[in-house]
C-alpha cells in the first residue's frame, strides 16, 4: 500500500504529464478550425473578385440601348476580351482615336486568344443626339455590333457608373469580365492585346 506522501507524489507526476497534453489538445482544437476558416476566406476572395473600377476588379455590368432600340448587356459578351470604349460624336480626341480602335478591331477580331473566344468592342456614347451618334458610327466606320447610349451626355448613367469625367476613356476586360487594362490608346492598346493572343 502507498502511504500519503507517495500518493501525492504519484498524483503530481500524473498531472505533469496529463496537463500539457490536455493543453495541446485544446489549442489544436481551436487553432485548426481557425486556420481552415482563414484558408476558406482567402480561397473565397480569390474565387470571387469584387465589382469595381481597378485592375483585377470585375467591371460593373451595363445594359443600354443600341441605335435601333435593342438593349445590349455588357455581360452578354462574357467569354471574349472586350474593350469598353467611352466616346462621343462631338469629341475631337475620340474621333481622332477611332481609326486606331477600328484597326484594333480589324486585327484582333480575327485573332485566336489564349483564354478567350475572341475580341469585341462595347462602344458607349455620351451623345445627346441619336442622329449625330449614328452618323459618327457610319463616318468613322465603327463596324462592331455593340453600340449603346442613354443619350444622357455628361449625365449619362453608364459614364457615372464608370466615373467617366473625360473622353475617350476605355477599359479592357478579360473573358471573365475582369479589368485587365485602362485607358489604352494608340500602340499601347495593340501591345496589351498582343500579350493575350496565341496567333493572328
Amino acid at each position: 500500500m502507498f502511504n500519503e506522501p507517495e500518493i501525492k507524489f504519484s498524483n503530481m507526476k500524473f498531472l505533469k504529464i496529463i496537463l500539457p497534453a490536455a493543453a495541446i489538445l485544446l489549442l489544436t482544437a481551436f487553432i485548426i478550425p481557425m486556420n481552415k476558416s482563414a484558408e476558406a476566406t482567402v480561397s473565397n476572395e480569390e474565387q470571387s473578385p469584387q465589382v469595381g473600377l481597378n485592375i483585377g476588379d470585375i467591371a460593373p455590368d451595363l445594359e443600354y440601348e443600341s441605335p435601333d432600340g435593342k438593349l445590349i448587356k455588357l455581360s452578354s459578351l462574357r467569354g471574349n476580351i472586350v474593350l469598353i470604349d467611352f466616346w462621343a460624336s462631338w469629341c475631337g480626341p475620340c474621333r481622332r482615336e477611332n481609326p486606331n480602335v477600328v484597326a484594333a478591331y480589324d486585327k484582333y477580331s480575327k485573332a485566336k486568344f489564349k483564354n478567350a473566344k475572341g475580341f469585341e468592342i462595347y462602344g458607349v456614347s455620351l451623345d445627346t443626339s441619336r442622329d449625330k451618334w449614328v452618323a459618327a458610327i457610319a463616318q468613322d466606320n465603327l463596324k462592331w455590333k455593340y453600340h449603346v447610349s442613354d443619350l444622357g451626355g455628361w449625365r449619362s448613367a453608364p459614364a457615372q457608373t464608370y466615373g467617366v469625367n473625360s473622353i475617350p476613356q476605355s477599359y479592357l476586360i478579360d473573358a471573365d469580365g475582369k479589368i485587365i487594362g485602362k485607358n489604352l490608346r494608340g500602340i499601347n492598346l495593340h501591345k496589351t492585346i498582343d500579350e493575350l493572343v496565341t496567333g493572328l
